[in-house]
């Protein structure tokens, strides 16, 4: 809430404030959200991260983070020189999501670019808040010391308190 000097009740003038909402828990669509979240708070951004259905997993003390090829035709890795696509159709033998997944873990690994742990311990240390949605902790049959120190239990209305007074809010 805004006060009549111009500052944000928390004492920061006119902080900005962003949530995100995470249901994607694959390797690949673990990045946005985290690299957007830290991005956000390395800028002085007040930012919230509901985290629910699929997502959820994310927040999980241990991560055993894949990828699936299949149904994906954007997915094009650098291979022999070019930027090869993957054929649905090759998405669905087995041992290909692995593969895939082992590629993507060496080409990670080979830029330099943060793994998702970093990113969360980043995100953590920023001050991001994590809210694990409470519902699908029930319905995933999750317990609360499955998952990682630093978040927080909520639902739709706990989330929703931070979007509606918030500057920008993603779903990814």
């Amino acid at each position: 809430m805004t006060e009549g000097n111009g500052t944000v009740s928390n004492g920061a003038p006119n902080q900005k404030s962003m949530t995100i909402i995470v249901t994607k828990g694959t390797l690949d669509w673990a990045y946005p959200p985290f690299i957007l979240a830290t991005t956000a708070a390395a800028m002085g951004v007040n930012t919230t991260m509901f985290f629910t259905f699929y997502g959820l997993p994310l927040l999980l003390k241990k991560l055993d983070l894949k990828i699936s090829p299949l149904g994906n035709p954007a997915m094009k890795m650098p291979m022999m020189g070019m930027h090869m696509a993957m054929p649905n159709w090759v998405a669905t033998i087995p041992g290909v999501d692995s593969g895939a997944t082992g590629m993507m873990k060496d080409m990670i690994k080979k830029k330099g670019v943060a793994s998702i742990d970093e990113l969360r311990d980043m995100a953590l240390e920023a001050e991001v808040k994590m809210i694990a949605c409470q519902m699908t902790m029930d319905l995933f049959e999750y317990k609360k010391e499955d998952m990682i120190e630093g978040m927080t239990l909520g639902g739709a209305a706990t989330y929703l308190e931070q979007a509606l007074k918030s500057d920008v809010n993603l779903f990814v």
